[in-house]
């Protein structure tokens, strides 16, 4: 069957996310997928019974809109506690189905025709899209290689009545990188006195490592103040395939936000909401999971240690950025394609992240993985 007419695609460049197409070869060649970003341990089982157990009680219709209130009050109650910040639940926190929704949906919201989004290469797929289906145009700046941060100076450039929304994400996927608070201020002053609304994903905030502080723009005031900000609990809780996140933001932008929230997915998950709102009030349920990925990303590294891959610096996120120069001169997209069809383990190629496809032969590990998965995948690895 097919449709005869014409159509105009509205994103016409762009075709299947990559992390679809190299989780499909992991499954075609029964590779170790250690491409897309998802755990494959256990999540746990407090969590999944007080799903149950809200079920049970009957909490199975649409939430109110704008989530259920005890979720949102542990949400700020958690922002004051990190980031000595204070968000009013009632006005200012929004639960989404996701964190990509929380994005879309502030893009669709604050984006109008011709409006210029800066966005920071390699940046996560859904950014630019999200901007092009707005009528906004995308401004794409390459972050500095190999430590993936940002030159103010060549943002202060490109700013100018145009510019709607800067677009950040700290800790920084693919690369890993995280924003310090020298880059906060330096964003702070390029947008005071101005228009400029600043789209913060920190979907990773409590996977970061080192000893280092995330440093959320609720934690600057002046920022905060002309900031969305998107969570994601399936990051932090290990349950990305529920679906389910949050953004903060004041009052005026998040009452821009829910009108369009509305319209999109209406309200999120009713009886995961009340879970987690229950789970949340043990913060030892998300304080320590610093700890448990930089065991992750250590032992990984550990296991690659003798590997022909150089490994970049990591301090956030659950992936790990490797060098495959001194294996091959390929592409990474062909390298990638290779290393899954020949040596049975899947990744992504980091190209695929900016808009000219800059190719530093890099790969994308993701290192939320079972010891066992990380060691079968590494001993595939130390053979070439």
């Amino acid at each position: 069957m097919q449709f005869n007419g014409i159509i105009k695609s509205k994103l016409h460049k762009s075709g299947t996310s990559i992390f679809s197409v190299m989780s499909g070869m992991a499954t075609e060649f029964n590779a170790i997928n250690l491409s897309q970003g998802f755990p494959n341990f256990e999540i746990s089982n407090e969590l999944v019974s007080l799903v149950n157990k809200y079920m049970k009680k009957g909490f199975n219709q649409y939430a109110p809109m704008p989530g259920i209130i005890s979720l949102r009050e542990r949400i700020a109650e958690k922002m004051e506690k990190l980031y000595s910040c204070k968000y009013n639940p009632e006005t200012e926190i929004t639960i989404t189905s996701g964190g990509t929704q929380a994005i879309f949906t502030a893009i669709q919201a604050l984006v109008r025709e011709k409006d210029e989004v800066i966005i920071f290469d390699p940046a996560y797929d859904s950014y630019a899209p999200a901007v092009e289906l707005a009528g906004g145009v995308p401004i794409h700046v390459n972050l500095k290689y190999p430590n993936f941060q940002i030159d103010w100076n060549d943002v202060k450039k490109l700013v100018n009545q145009r510019t709607r929304l800067i677009m950040i994400n700290t800790p920084h996927n693919p690369s890993g990188a995280i924003m310090t608070a020298k880059d906060m201020t330096a964003l702070e002053k390029i947008t005071s006195k101005s228009d400029i609304i600043v789209l913060s994903d920190e979907v990773y905030e409590h996977v970061i490592f080192d000893g280092y502080e995330h440093q959320s723009v609720a934690r600057y005031p002046k920022l905060a103040e002309r900031s969305i900000i998107v969570y994601s609990f399936g990051k932090t809780f290990h349950t990305t395939g529920w679906k389910m996140g949050y953004c903060i933001a004041p009052q005026n932008l998040t009452t821009e936000l829910r009108k369009v929230h509305q319209f999109m997915v209406f309200s999120a998950n009713t009886p995961v909401q009340h879970a987690y709102a229950e789970f949340m009030n043990n913060e030892r349920n998300y304080m320590g999971i610093d700890k448990f990925y930089q065991h992750k990303r250590d032992y990984f590294l550990s296991l690659m240690k003798n590997s022909k891959f150089k490994s970049l610096p990591c301090s956030g996120s659950y992936f790990q950025l490797m060098d495959y120069s001194k294996i091959s001169n390929d592409r990474d997209t062909d390298f990638a394609v290779k290393l899954t069809k020949e040596n049975g383990v899947a990744t992504i190629p980091v190209s695929v992240f900016y808009k000219n496809a800059i190719d530093n032969k890099l790969l994308r590990f993701c290192f939320a993985k079972d010891d066992e998965t990380l060691e079968k995948a590494a001993e595939k690895l130390l053979k070439i």
